[in-house]
Parts: C-alpha cells; structure tokens; sequence
C-alpha cells in the first residue's frame, strides 16, 4: 500500500501540474493537519483519490463543524459531517474503517495548550478524546482482529520527535495509547523540519513513529488485514 502523507506546508510538487505524474499510483492521502481546504481540494480532484484528515493549531477554517469550538472537548463533540465531497472526511475523535484496503484509521488533532488558541488540549482534555475511542477501538479489536492500523495526530508523542517548547511538547497519552493498541504508524506533523535529510522516524515498541511535515511517501505491503 502506497499513502501520500502532508502536514504543516504545502509541497510544490503536490501543488502543481505534475502531481498525476509522481503520486497517480497513491492509495490514500492522509493530513496531519495546518493545511488550507483548499490544498485538499486540488489533491482530492486531481488524483481523484480518498483523502482523510485532523486539523492542527492553524488554518482552523471549519473546525466547529467537527469539533466542540469551546475551551475543550468535555462537553462533547458536535455531530460529525463530511465537508463537501472534495474536501475529504474529518477524522477528528473518530475512527474510520477504508474497505476497499482494509485499513484501520483513527485521528486526533490539535496540539498542548501552550496559550488561549482553537484546538489546543491539556494532558488530561487529550485522555478525554481516547476515552472518547474506545467503545470502537474495541469493535475493532472484536471484528477485525486488531485495534487500529494507523493514528493520525497533529501533535507528537512526548519525547517523540517532539520539542520543550510548551507549543510542540508531545504528549504523554500517546504514548499509552501506543502501549495499549499497537498500530503500526503514528503519523504526525507539527515540528517542522529545516534540514529535510534529519531523520522523520522513531519506534516505539510495536509503533513505527513518523514526522510527515510537508511531505512523506509511506510504503507498506503489509498494512491494513496483512498485518
């Protein structure tokens, strides 16, 4: 399986006519969040392929829709929808099941509230929306045999390709949900990356952990019910 991973900035090459040309063969394209609507769009109509999403700290345009738009998400969520057709399916608190590859995707944006600003969570607002999870990761768990394959955040773990500003500090709940259901990826944006030959990737116990600021081409044949 071959998935187009963006976050944070647009890439050039993605955003251009020659697109079709080096990414026609993608299976999927996730976001890891802080991208405009209309970047997705283009992908979306271009490659004409599924595109799934979390929003990050930026570029919050429509983000009430998915999202309570208060403090924090305790009160709950408002009722999940789809953007339009072109603009892909919101993953926030959710868990979404691709047949046709028999993938396992769940999302969780936003980042460690480090002042006042949209989309921003304390430690124990981020184990709320696990909480939130877990009634599907357990269907999965029943039904498919595994928990979930791929979690896509905006945040890093903590200590994971993270940062000690309290802005791109991870967080430690990620790293528990690791522990607890082992997907095989954390995708994850947020840190941005100057010296783009630093390596993007860490493990965590059975959880590949990677950095797809911009752009990131994931290949893995055994993905998804091949696990």
């Amino acid at each position: 399986m071959k998935i187009l991973c963006i976050s944070d900035q647009v890439d050039p090459l993605v955003y251009s006519k020659y697109i079709k040309q080096e990414y026609k063969d993608v299976d999927l394209v996730i976001s890891a969040g802080d991208l405009p609507l209309k970047y997705y769009e283009y992908i979306i109509s271009t490659l004409n392929k599924e595109l799934v999403f979390v929003f990050g700290n930026h570029n919050l345009e429509r983000l009430s829709q998915f999202v309570n738009d208060g403090r924090s998400l305790l009160p709950g969520y408002a009722p999940v929808t789809l953007l339009p057709e072109y603009d892909g399916e919101c993953l926030e608190g959710k868990i979404f099941y691709d047949k046709k590859h028999d993938l396992i995707i769940g999302g969780l944006g936003g980042c460690k509230r480090y002042n006042l600003g949209r989309h921003q969570y304390t430690e124990r607002e981020m184990r709320w929306r696990i909480f939130r999870m877990l009634p599907r990761l357990y269907w999965n768990k029943l039904v498919h045999g595994r928990y979930i394959d791929i979690l896509v955040t905006h945040a890093a773990p903590f200590g994971i390709n993270d940062e000690s500003d309290p802005c791109h500090e991870g967080f430690h709940a990620l790293l528990d949900f690791m522990h607890k259901f082992k997907p095989a990826y954390l995708l994850h944006g947020h840190i941005h990356l100057t010296d783009f030959n630093a390596p993007r990737a860490a493990t965590f116990e059975q959880t590949r952990v990677i950095n797809v600021y911009q752009k990131y081409l994931l290949e893995d044949d055994k993905l998804g019910g091949k696990r």
